[in-house]
Formats: C-alpha cells, sequence, structure tokens
C-alpha cells in the first residue's frame, strides 16, 4: 500500500502522457484523477497508522549508487511528518486534478495538463518519503521541472515563458546551496541516509577539542570569520529551502508563476514546490538545533519576507498576484516558526494554510472563468449577487487566512506569533512584531480583495463579460466545498494532537533541544499580547472598507499627491 501510495500519480503521468489521445481528453482527465484519489484514500489510512496510531514504517526497495563508502539506496522512510505532508500534498492534487476537468475542459491540450499535474504530486511524494538526502533531491529537482512545465503550460505565450524560466533559474540557484550542503554533508558525515546524520550530528557541535578544532570549523579569511561546520551546513540547506520556498531574495518566481493556469497556481502555493522548503526545515531539525547561528538567520529572513511580502500584497492589483505574495507572506510565518525551533508549529500552520489558500486560488479561478478571463480586481465589482456561492467560499477563506476567531488559520497563525514573543530573544522579538505588522497587512489585503472583487462598485466592470456570468459548476464546486470544510474544521480538530501540550504525534520526526522547547512559556504570555493580532485583523478590514469603499475618491486624491504617490511606490 505505502509505495503504490506513492507510484499511482507516475501511474497516472505514464498513462495520460503515453496513451492520451487513445484515452480522450475527458478519459485521461478521470484517469489521472482517479489514482491521485487512490493515493489520497491510501494517505488517510496512511495517517491513521503511522500519526495517530504511532507506528512507523520503513521501506528499503532497491540500491541505487554503492561505490566504495558511499551507499544511497531508493528507501521510503514514513513518519508522523511524511503522512502529515502526505495527507495535504494528495488531498489538495486530488481536488486539484478534479477542478480542472471543468476549469480546463475547452482546453485541447488537457491530456496533457493533468499528465503534469500527476508528474508534479509525484516528484513531491518522493521528496516527502525519501529517507535519505540524495533521493530527496531528486525529488526536490523533479518538483522544479514539474513546475517549469506548469507555469509554462500555455507556451505560445512570452510572459508564460519568461515566468517558467524565472521560476527554474531562481531556484537552480536555491538548489545550489542544497547541493552544497548534501556535499558537506557527505564529507563530514560519511553518509547522505538520515538516521545516520542525525545520530551524528552532535558530534560537530559539542566534545570538539582544540585538536580538531581545524577539522570541524572554517575560517572565512575575508571577513576574518569563524564558522562551525554545522552552522555552514544548516545555512546552506537554508538557501535550498529559500529557493524553493520563495524567501527573500529568491522570492521574485512566485508572483510570476500567475502565468500559469489558476489550478497550477493553486497546487504550487498550497501542497507542492513552495511547502517543500518547510519540509526540509522540519526534516533536518536535528541539524539546525545544533546550529544556533543558522536558526538566528532563519529566523531573521522569516520575519523580513512575512513583512515585506505582505507590505507589496497591499498595493497589488492582479487578484491572483494579491494571494501569491500572501502565499510568500505565510511561508515567512512558517519559516521563522521553524527558526525559533517550534518546527511542530511551523508544519501545523502548512498543513493548515494549504487548505485556505488552495480555496482562494480556487474561487478566484472560478471568478476569473465567470468574468471571461479577467484578473483585475480594478475591472471587476459588484458580483456578489451573480456569484454568491464563489463569493461565500472565498470569504471563507480570507477570513481563514487573517486568522478570524475558531477557523483554520486562528489555530495555528496565532500561536506562531505567541512562540515568537515567549522566545524573549532579539530574533524572537524580531519575528513577533514584523509578524505582528504582517497580520494587519494580510486583513487590509484580504479584505480588499473582498471589496473590489464582489462588493465595490459596478463602474469598470466590462458589461459583456456579464451577458456569460456563471457560478462554478459542479466539479468546480465540489472541491471547494470540501476546501471550505477544511478551511473551518482542520485547525480545530488537529490543534491538540499537533500542538497540543504533552502531545507525543511527532515521535521522533522531530528534534528539538530542551533549552528551545519554549511552547509551555507562551501560554503565560499577557493576554494584551495575545489579543493584538485579533485588533490588527478588525482593524485592517476597517481601513479597507474606509480606503476602498467609503472614501475611495478622497484615497485616489491622495495617491496623486507627491506623500502618496511615494508611499505608493515604495
Amino acid at each position: 500500500m505505502y509505495l503504490l501510495l506513492i507510484l499511482f500519480p507516475l501511474f497516472g503521468f505514464l498513462g495520460a502522457a503515453g496513451f492520451g489521445r487513445f484515452l480522450g481528453s475527458r478519459g485521461a482527465a478521470f484517469f489521472t484523477t482517479l489514482l491521485v484519489m487512490l493515493s489520497s484514500f491510501f494517505s488517510l489510512i496512511a495517517f491513521y497508522e503511522i500519526g495517530i496510531c504511532g507506528s512507523p514504517c520503513y521501506i528499503d526497495c532497491a540500491r541505487w549508487f554503492q561505490s566504495e563508502m558511499f551507499d544511497a539506496s531508493w528507501g521510503f522512510l514514513f513518519d508522523s511528518l511524511t503522512v502529515t505532508m502526505l495527507v495535504v500534498v494528495t488531498f489538495v492534487s486530488s481536488l486539484v486534478h478534479l477542478y480542472s476537468i471543468a476549469y480546463m475542459g475547452e482546453d485541447p491540450h488537457l491530456p496533457r495538463f493533468m499528465s503534469y499535474l500527476s508528474l508534479f504530486t509525484f516528484f513531491m511524494l518522493m521528496l516527502v518519503t525519501s529517507d535519505n538526502f540524495i533521493q530527496m533531491f531528486f525529488g526536490w529537482e523533479g518538483v522544479g521541472l514539474a513546475s517549469y512545465l506548469l507555469i509554462n503550460f500555455w507556451f505560445t505565450r512570452l510572459q508564460a515563458n519568461k515566468s517558467a524560466i524565472k521560476a527554474m533559474l531562481m531556484n537552480r540557484v536555491g538548489d545550489f546551496g542544497l547541493a552544497l550542503g548534501i556535499f558537506f554533508i557527505y564529507s563530514y558525515f560519511g553518509s547522505v541516509d538520515f538516521a545516520t546524520v542525525f545520530a551524528c550530528a552532535q558530534t560537530l557541535h559539542t566534545n570538539i577539542t582544540q585538536e580538531a578544532l581545524d577539522i570541524y570549523t572554517i575560517h572565512l579569511g575575508i571577513f576574518d570569520y569563524t564558522i562551525k561546520i554545522i552552522d555552514l551546513i544548516g545555512i546552506l540547506l537554508f538557501i535550498g529551502a529559500i529557493g524553493k520556498s520563495a524567501q527573500l531574495g529568491l522570492h521574485t518566481w512566485l508572483p510570476d508563476a500567475m502565468e500559469g493556469p489558476t489550478p497550477v497556481s493553486a497546487l504550487i502555493h498550497a501542497a507542492t514546490m513552495v511547502t517543500a522548503g518547510v519540509f526540509l526545515l522540519a526534516r533536518t531539525s536535528p541539524l539546525f538545533e545544533y546550529a544556533p547561528q543558522a536558526l538566528c538567520i532563519v529566523t531573521c529572513v522569516g520575519a523580513m519576507t512575512s513583512f515585506f511580502a505582505a507590505t507589496t500584497g497591499i498595493v497589488q492589483n492582479d487578484l491572483k498576484r494579491v494571494i501569491a505574495y500572501s502565499t510568500c507572506s505565510q511561508l515567512g510565518y512558517m519559516i521563522f516558526a521553524c527558526g525559533l525551533s517550534h518546527y511542530s508549529v511551523g508544519v501545523f500552520h502548512l498543513m493548515n494554510h494549504a487548505f485556505f489558500k488552495a480555496l482562494l486560488f480556487l474561487s478566484a479561478g472560478s471568478v476569473i472563468h465567470a468574468l471571461g478571463d479577467e484578473q483585475d480586481m480594478r475591472k471587476m465589482g459588484g458580483v456578489v449577487q451573480l456569484l454568491p456561492f464563489t463569493y461565500s467560499m472565498m470569504c471563507i477563506g480570507s477570513l481563514a487566512l487573517i486568522g478570524f476567531p475558531f477557523l483554520t488559520g486562528f489555530y495555528s497563525k496565532d500561536v506562531i506569533l505567541e512562540v515568537a514573543y515567549a522566545t524573549y530573544t532579539i530574533s524572537g522579538n524580531f519575528a513577533y512584531w514584523l509578524g505582528t505588522i504582517s497580520a494587519l497587512c494580510t486583513s487590509y489585503y484580504s479584505f480588499r480583495l473582498l471589496f473590489l472583487t464582489f462588493l465595490g462598485t459596478t463602474t469598470n466592470l466590462n458589461k459583456n463579460s456579464l451577458l456569460h456570468t456563471h457560478d462554478a459548476p459542479l466539479f468546480m464546486a465540489i472541491p471547494l466545498i470540501l476546501l471550505c470544510f477544511g478551511s473551518i474544521f482542520v485547525g480545530y480538530i488537529a490543534k491538540d494532537m499537533m500542538i497540543g501540550l504533552g502531545t507525543d504525534f511527532w515521535g521522533n520526526a522531530l528534534f528539538i533541544l530542551p533549552q528551545h522547547n519554549l511552547y509551555l512559556e507562551s501560554e503565560y504570555i499577557p493576554q494584551s499580547i495575545k489579543i493584538i493580532p485579533l485588533f490588527f485583523g478588525l482593524f485592517g478590514a476597517y481601513i479597507a472598507y474606509v480606503i476602498n469603499i467609503s472614501n475611495s475618491l478622497k484615497t485616489y486624491s491622495f495617491k496623486l499627491q507627491t506623500l502618496g504617490r511615494t508611499l505608493y511606490f515604495f
């Protein structure tokens, strides 16, 4: 069952790519969707057996590389972290497959599109189930390839070509850092197997004698600075995560990835590709725990990314780009949670984020589909009466995104800010305040999106596009309903199991040093600190209403002034 879970999407890819002309468009679409749904069903069984019953599984399939001391095999590791990712990836992917049947129904190349989606899912499953760095790198490069193929699906469009090339090249920069990290790991540990490397991680941090100091440290002559090998390995691995998870410096490919079809955006932003960086940090937690300098860098970069992307999302006018910068900002939250050694909270937010971000993207696709491929929010407005179902779905997704009480996002996003405050370090306070300001920006652009798209005036709306406006058909509505339930209930159901006090859900999948485990401390921070994100969420909604609905003319005249123009451009 465990191997079939991984191989079903591969079979779907081979069937649709090799025999699509015989199956036909609908046949290839249903074939790939059925196999990914079977994979999703098996993932739920694996989650019960491994995550809830606590029985990890290891499968050693075959030899791959064997040369003297170097030994890398095809092996699969199923632990709590793996099965959590499996459920997220396969569930969201199966809904995206189902959604694509209706959304891409008129496209003559539907079999090729569905085969690429299945290939993307397969490589992501290879990445999260691997038991060594070489096999993980295979999946890591595979999702980069699949993202290139999907972003460039409409290859006759010049902008799609540019965006796909940018995504590939920017990821190559991060991949180079990850490759160097793997080289150093093999050089100093003599193995690329997770179990062996993690068991020996402490030796590169402690008990270093004066004679061994030259072996376990590197002297950077340019800066006259000495860095421990374990810190250098952590930084190099994080460079790989920066590329995949679109952190500050290598982030620009993510908004440009919107040139692909909307189901691609949902898959990239919710379940695959961008979550790989966060997974890497969680998987290599035994290395990062002994690399305090690397953890500090991870925290600061994640916090700056969450703030930068949130401020950028405020002034975007493209419907999908607003949600894209929102993804970038939320990834910053996950990254700095891992940098503060709260890997379980970061992964919990990753899982919650997958549901409401997929819901937002697929709802946006429903709007774009209904309005004749129009994506500029300034040319929308007042369609709430024409698209009531889509408006309901997008409203729930937006409320979950801003962390509205008792929706899914509330149970993880607020916890990240609380543990950041309770860390009592410079990097922790830095992350807390940037994350809190980002929460205000998130609330503003989420409500701005709702106001401009659904509730604003219809002055700029193209009247011709209203002739054929329709709400989501059945195959587009079913995924939205399922994701809506996930966006409401998953956070409440899974909170105590995944990040509750004393939970043993993660077992040995995540490693935290006792001095870094300050989750209990976050329970006792002042109540006023805990209420700030909620207050900022309501305040952001009020600002969005004032600026975009009640005083839109005054806002526009202010933007034309010197101060307003400078602020807008900044």
